[in-house]
């Protein structure tokens, strides 16, 4: 079987290198269709292609968003040094802004707050028992004297739904709150430039003007797409200069180059093709693949150049380069494209997608690396030189990693990585699933969203808000006394967490209604006991507010849904953990109450608890799995589950010690993270099977597996760690030069996940072949065709 699969792989190379320009042509084809494909591409973030849709949260999410408001929050925050917010200009200025914020594209008008907007209104009863109200703010009527700012004070300090949280504690900051229309597409670039313009237009000396939510987020990282597109430039540079510096040669500088554009075109067409969007926060997913596509290349020239100086003919230096690494390259190729593709396992729609093109634009380097690369060189002039400059830095590594073909030195590297996993082990445990600090991980500490951010939850009981919806079966089922209590039991069960900053819900304004018509009596602040009675407190509100919707902060016009309303300061993993952990036990303690449910759960929280449930679903699948699939195809590609293993070996040690590094870190797996862990996990396997199949050849010609090790590192090992050092430094780029905090810590991590790969390759693969002599490498043997067998 194994000799049928061999044989079948070299009689394929035998057909290709016949029809050489063919084989281009037909490629060259399919480039030029995608490339025709391109200009088409959009690149841009979808709000839900974030949410995995088959989570109960979610389900929750898009029934609710329109009526009570979901994830896609701008919160403003009006803040003055000195004084109070209860001066004239302060409150014209809190007003411009209430109506810029609610002129901005996108905006449900009807989920708008502010102190100064039409929604909040004071409400008191006439000497006749007559309820009626009027707006806090009026910005037709003449400056207020300080007696009248001073009352105005005092009336919003005695309303709990104004006081607290759309106006701070201390009356020196007021919020403007607004929600976006999430059914259609959210532009968030123009929203941000008209918010941006609006900060900047009303900037007043000795008031600060904050912003955040999640279209501010986004809209801030569309801002560094320039700097992306320039560090690329920098990148491409950078890399074009090393591969001067390595084959000073110009075929060894070209090629790659042509690997690169070439898969790069494939991958990009298709994501125009299929109508996808590219996000900017996964623009580090293609420049991996680019990234290995190179590396293939690289691999290719160099085995090209070396068997030049070997046989002294170009079109047999390039058929033998293309039958030396065809098997290994392909298999490369198709554990990384299939790896990639596990992606699309994920819940979130946004790893489906990447899944699929980033799994083809992966697995299209087998046409634009694996095969252009040697027709080409088939094709091409002869170099004038066929010497192969072996310099200083090939006798360093030969040296260096060809160290463990001793048994003691393999030994010592062993029992090295074993302790390493042993103590990265610790340190994995301290991953958290989510984020892992205040703020906005995607952005510095000291970014303006994160300064807006810390100051605005200083002030307020939270900018993060978590819905928990009451349903009843029939409709005004909300007007049951035991449904208000209920949710009022609730409530005081949520307050037990320390980190809810505060809750709004029905009950609280049935109880100030019902005391108002009291004359303020303390003694009525209470819930009636019948529904008549709830409903004739609720109609006396809506009758007193002259604007439609008055009550819709609070239940749906059917009086069957209620929204109640908790505030937090952040969306840490502990966070959002706990308040999750703590509302399901609520909702056990209020108990079974006919026609009546409580579900979790809406807004930013809620979403964000369903995100990181969908993430911590993906890890725990998608990892295990990419490994599991490397193990099948190189067991079944070599008939040896010894090969299997080698080449999980040095994934598993790399993987291991990447969590250890986020755990010490404190460095969260989220939507974002997930990807860039699964891809840079692959890139060990394209080391590792190129070094191992080197050994196995160098096996079958020498018959000694120490120098066959040896050989290997200043050959192959060469070649991969110039790969590795290109890459790294191509990467350490946005380390340095990016302003986007989520790139560059992506950037670090990647760079770990880089060394550590191309160390596990080129020391513990192959110190585990010195002590352990798998016999698919040290029987391995040249067959009558030239094809490598196991005798």
């Amino acid at each position: 079987m194994q000799n049928k699969f061999t044989h079948a792989l070299h009689e394929f190379a035998l057909k290709i290198f016949a029809f050489p320009r063919l084989v281009l042509a037909a490629i060259l084809l399919v480039t030029a269709y995608f490339a025709l494909q391109i200009p088409a591409l959009k690149m841009h973030t979808e709000f839900s292609d974030l949410l995995p849709q088959g989570h109960a949260y979610i389900q929750l999410h898009n029934r609710i968003r329109d009526t009570f408001g979901g994830a896609n929050q701008i919160v403003v925050a009006v803040e003055v040094e000195d004084g109070t917010i209860f001066d004239n200009a302060t409150l014209a200025l809190i007003h411009r802004l209430t109506q810029a914020v609610d002129s901005l594209p996108g905006v449900n008008h009807n989920l708008v707050s502010s102190l100064t907007h039409r929604t909040s209104r004071k409400v008191w009863l006439t000497e006749s028992g007559e309820m009626r109200s009027q707006p806090y703010y009026d910005p037709q009527a003449p400056a207020l004297s300080d007696a009248e700012l001073d009352e105005l004070g005092k009336e919003v300090r005695a309303n709990p739904r104004i006081h607290g949280l759309l106006v701070s504690p201390d009356s020196k900051a007021a919020l403007i709150k607004a929600q976006m229309n999430e059914a259609g597409v959210i532009d968030y670039e123009k929203i941000f430039a008209e918010l941006q313009a609006v900060r900047a237009a009303e900037a007043v000396a000795g008031t600060n003007i904050h912003a955040t939510g999640q279209p501010v987020l986004i809209g801030w990282v569309y801002t560094y797409l320039p700097q992306i597109l320039q560090i690329f430039l920098y990148t491409l540079l950078l890399m074009v200069g090393l591969l001067v510096t390595y084959f000073r040669r110009f075929y060894g500088v070209a090629l790659p180059l042509v690997g690169i554009a070439l898969s790069s075109i494939w991958g990009l067409g298709f994501v125009s093709l299929m109508g996808w969007n590219l996000d900017p926060l996964s623009l580090v997913i293609p420049f991996l693949i680019a990234a290995r596509a190179m590396s293939h290349s690289i691999q290719l020239v160099e085995r090209y150049y070396a068997e030049l100086a070997t046989r002294g003919d170009s079109r047999a230096a390039a058929r033998a380069a293309f039958e030396d690494l065809f098997r290994p390259g392909s298999l490369a190729i198709t554990v990384d494209a299939i790896g990639i593709a596990v992606l699309a396992l994920g819940a979130a729609p946004i790893n489906t997608k990447l899944g699929y093109y980033a799994g083809f634009w992966a697995f299209s380097v087998f046409f634009t690396v694996l095969l252009v690369i040697p027709l080409l060189l088939w094709l091409l002039p002869a170099p004038r030189t066929t010497e192969n400059r072996r310099g200083w830095a090939h006798a360093f590594v030969e040296r260096a990693f060809g160290a463990v073909a001793g048994r003691r030195t393999a030994a010592a590297v062993l029992g090295g990585a074993v302790l390493l996993l042993v103590v990265g082990g610790v340190f994995t445990a301290r991953v958290k699933i989510g984020e892992a600090e205040a703020g906005s991980p995607l952005l510095y500490p000291n970014h303006d969203y994160n300064v807006s951010s810390r100051a605005i939850n200083e002030r307020f009981p939270g900018s993060e808000e978590l819905y928990i919806v009451a349903r009843t079966e029939e409709k005004g089922g909300l007007k049951r006394p035991e449904v208000l209590r209920a949710i009022e039991r609730f409530q005081n069960h949520m307050l037990l967490d320390p980190a809810l900053g505060g809750t709004k819900a029905l009950p609280g304004l049935v109880r100030a209604v019902n005391g108002m018509i009291h004359n303020t009596d303390p003694r009525w602040n209470q819930i009636p006991d019948s529904p008549a009675a709830v409903g004739g407190l609720l109609f006396a509100y809506m009758a007193a507010s002259p604007i439609p919707g008055a009550l819709g902060e609070f239940i749906d016009a059917d009086e069957q849904y209620a929204n109640l309303v908790f505030y937090y300061k952040d969306k840490q993993a502990d966070t959002i953990r706990t308040a999750v952990l703590v509302a399901q036990q609520g909702i056990d303690m209020v108990g079974p109450i006919e026609d009546f449910s409580l579900h979790l759960g809406g807004g930013a929280i809620g979403v964000n608890a369903a995100i990181n449930d969908a993430v911590d679903d993906d890890n725990r699948l998608i990892v295990p799995l990419v490994l599991v699939l490397a193990f099948i195809f190189v067991t079944l590609s070599y008939g040896s589950f010894h090969a299997g293993w080698l080449m999980v070996l040095p994934m598993l040690f790399a993987t291991v010690m990447t969590y250890a590094y986020m755990g010490l870190m404190g460095i969260g797996i989220n939507v974002n993270t997930v990807p860039v862990i699964a891809v840079g996990i692959g890139v060990g396997i394209d080391y590792a099977i190129y070094i191992m199949n080197r050994i196995r050849e160098e096996m079958a010609a020498c018959g000694d597996l120490g120098q066959a090790v040896r050989t290997a590192a200043g050959t192959t090992g060469f070649a991969v760690a110039f790969t590795a050092v290109t890459l790294i430094a191509g990467v350490i780029m946005w380390v340095l030069l990016s302003d986007l905090r989520f790139q560059a810590d992506s950037a670090l991590l990647l760079t770990l996940m880089l060394v550590l790969n191309a160390l596990a390759a080129m020391l513990l693969m192959p110190a585990w072949v010195v002590m352990f002599r798998p016999a698919f490498i040290t029987k391995a043997r040249l067959d009558e065709d030239g094809v490598l067998q196991v005798a």
